[in-house]
This record gives structure tokens, C-alpha cells and sequence, in this order.
């Protein structure tokens, strides 16, 4: 699809290519990384292409330029905001949040705040922040991040535009993305997404896969490669608990024990797990880069799911190689096809075999991917 603005924006990079042209490249990207794999026997499926237009989250940034807010995404050129009306990479309801957006922070941005320094009063002006927006199932979740509180008149303002957008279902700030929590200004009604059979309620500015095409592809390959599994499966780095809520759907008489760092991703989980009255869940907090399960932890579980970082799984996967007791089935996600052929390396080199690869295209025209892979015990 065309794009006015893919010579200002850098969120797209090769949206000026033809999609064939363009789809070819990623594959043969992507093969020329696998070449580095030490098991060539594996089956490579045929990629999974989501269609361009199906983004259901993103985040975009906003400065005030002298009376006017420039509102967008990072330009190509570092430090400038490429202003846009739509993007043709996100879904029809958040781009018809887009103009509402902009001129409820232009009027934000008109606020002067007052308060008190020592015995001076200081006035401050919101002249930037960052915008992320989420699709939900019921509508779109807005958060709007800067660095001051917003005051009374902020905070009319703010619900005066979430009720002249019907799309828009929630707005909530916090101060940087850093932030554990946020404090909701407006909500008509709680945003929730389905994944695998459970309405999951969703915290403001949760962490979620790119497309609900994408999220179902990955977490009906994971099922089906732990599907036959008969213990007890871990599902590593698992975030807000994707997989998990597509585990526990198709495998509700065997346990999912659910490990992550994130306090406020595990939160939320846990409260929107105790909402869907699952019962065959235990949810663990634990730092896998620190501390990765070892081979008395790991000896419980006959499958494992993993989904990490960019940096990969090293840790966890150097003690699955090294352990005498292992899971049965391994299904591998990842974001970066290099740190995940050094992850399947170090799974081979432990005695598994590299049974299949599946790459999913959900950030269409730019560089990045997701694999799925399977692995077995030899």
C-alpha cells in the first residue's frame, strides 16, 4: 500500500518496494541467518505474510512546534517527528483515532500548569511526550505519557475528546514508558482481547504481539506442537501470558507453569487469570537471564515454550543442554533470527533436533520477524 509519508517516516523502510519484491528479500534474509544452523535436517514451512493495515498497536510521539503539535512517528532523520493523518500499516479504528488524538494534545499542550519551587512560582508547559494506542477486541486503549500530572483542566480536556471518539474506549497517563503503573482519566469500558478461549481484560499500555493475525498463527503453532504433550509444561519470558491462555484452552487437564521478571506485566496476568477462573495455572516471578530454571526445576515440565527478548534464551538454554532431565518438546519463539540460531545451536549441541521453522512477517515492510520452531529430544 502507498504511504505519502514513507520518505519522512522511519517506520517503514521498504514500503516503496513491490510486495513480492519485497517478501522474497525477507526470505532470503532470513535463510542466509539460518545457514549459520549446526542441524540442517530441519523442514522450513512457507512464511506466514500478514497483511498490511492489520497493526493493532504502536507508539507515537508528539512536540510542540511553536503553537502547533507535530504528532507522529520517529522521522528518518534523528530528532524529528514525521507528522502524520493516517498510517497504512495500522487498522482502520486506530486511524480514525489519529485526528481526535492530535487535537486533544494540542489543546493539552495549551495547558500552563502553576505550582510552587521554594518561594517561586514556576509555570510549566507540556511540550512533549510519547503516545502509545492499542487496539482491543471493544475498542481502542489510549495512554498518554509526560512528565507532569495532569491537573483539572487537563483532565476535562482529556475526557472531553474520549467522548467525542467513539472508537476510543480508554485514556490513561503515566510519566515515561518506564513507569510500572498509570492512572486512568476515562474509561468508558474496560478493553479486554481474546486469546486462545478467554476474554483477557488488559492493562493500560500492555505489552502485545504487533496483530491478532500474527498472536493466533504463533499461538495455534504452539498448541499443536505441545498438543500431545502429557506432564507439566513452562512457558518462559511469558509476558502478559499469551501462550499461556492458548495452553491452558487446549490443555486444561495438565499444569502451565508461567515464568517472567515483570512485575507489572505478572499483575496483570494474575488478575486477569483469576477473572478467567483458571484453575491449571501457577504463575512464577523469576529473572531467566539471572537465574534460568535449573535441571532440578526443569526436570518437572515434558514441554516448554520460550519467548524472549531480543537477547535471547543463552542462559536458560545452556542449562536445558547441559541437564540430564529435559523437556520432551521444546517450541521456540523469537524476534531476532540471530540470537535464535545461537539458542538452537545450543539446544542441538544438548541432544535436540531442529524438527521445523515457520517465519511470521506481522511488522510488514521493515526489517524485523518472528520464527517459530520446534524442537525435539533425540
Amino acid at each position: 500500500m502507498n504511504c505519502p509519508y514513507t520518505d519522512v517516516c522511519g517506520g517503514c523502510p521498504y514500503r516503496s518496494e513491490d510486495i513480492a519484491q519485497y517478501r522474497e528479500m525477507k526470505c532470503a534474509r532470513l535463510s542466509q541467518t539460518l545457514e549459520r544452523l549446526q542441524d540442517k535436517n530441519y523442514h522450513l514451512n512457507a512464511p506466514i505474510f500478514i497483511e498490511d493495515g492489520k497493526r493493532r498497536r504502536a507508539a507515537l510521539t508528539f512536540r510542540k512546534q511553536g503553537q502547533k503539535v507535530v504528532f507522529g512517528f520517529n522521522g528518518r532523520e534523528s530528532g524529528k517527528v514525521a507528522d502524520i493523518a493516517n498510517c497504512a500499516a495500522l487498522g482502520t479504528k486506530l486511524n480514525r483515532c489519529l485526528p481526535h488524538i492530535k487535537d486533544m494534545l494540542q489543546e493539552l499542550c495549551k495547558v500552563t500548569q502553576q505550582s510552587k519551587r521554594g518561594k517561586k512560582i514556576v509555570f510549566s508547559e507540556l511540550l512533549r511526550g510519547d503516545v502509545p494506542i492499542c487496539e482491543a477486541d471493544n475498542g481502542v486503549d489510549v495512554v498518554l505519557e509526560y512528565d507532569r500530572t495532569p491537573n483539572l483542566e487537563e483532565r476535562m480536556i482529556i475526557s472531553e475528546y474520549a467522548n467525542r471518539c467513539d472508537d476510543i474506549i480508554r485514556i490513561a497517563h503515566r510519566g515515561s514508558a518506564f513507569d510500572t503503573t498509570s492512572e486512568t482519566i476515562v474509561q468508558k469500558v474496560a478493553p479486554f482481547v481474546t486469546m486462545g478461549n478467554f476474554r483477557v481484560m488488559i492493562p493500560a499500555g500492555t505489552f502485545l504481539q504487533a496483530s491478532k493475525q500474527s498472536e493466533s498463527a504463533m499461538g495455534a503453532m504452539v498448541t499443536r506442537y505441545l498438543h500431545e504433550v502429557k506432564g507439566e509444561v513452562a512457558d518462559l519470558f511469558c509476558g502478559v501470558g499469551t501462550f499461556s491462555y492458548y495452553l491452558t484452552s487446549d490443555m486444561p487437564n495438565r499444569k502451565i507453569c508461567a515464568v517472567d521478571a515483570s512485575n507489572s506485566l505478572l499483575d496483570g496476568f494474575r488478575e486477569s487469570a483469576n477473572a478467567c477462573q483458571i484453575t491449571n495455572l501457577e504463575i512464577k516471578k523469576q529473572n531467566l537471564f539471572k537465574y534460568p530454571l535449573d535441571e532440578n526445576e526443569l526436570a518437572r515440565f515434558e514441554g516448554l515454550v520460550f519467548d524472549p527478548p531480543r537477547a535471547g534464551a543463552k542462559e536458560q538454554c545452556n542449562i536445558i543442554a547441559k541437564s540430564r532431565k529435559k523437556p520432551r518438546i521444546i517450541a521456540a519463539v523469537s524476534c531476532n533470527p540471530t540470537t535464535f540460531v545461537n539458542d538452537a545451536n545450543r539446544l542441538w549441541e544438548g541432544g535436540y533436533e531442529l524438527k521445523e521453522i515457520t517465519m511470521v512477517d506481522q511488522f510488514v515492510y521493515s526489517d524485523h520477524c518472528e520464527i517459530v520452531a520446534l524442537f525435539s529430544l533425540r
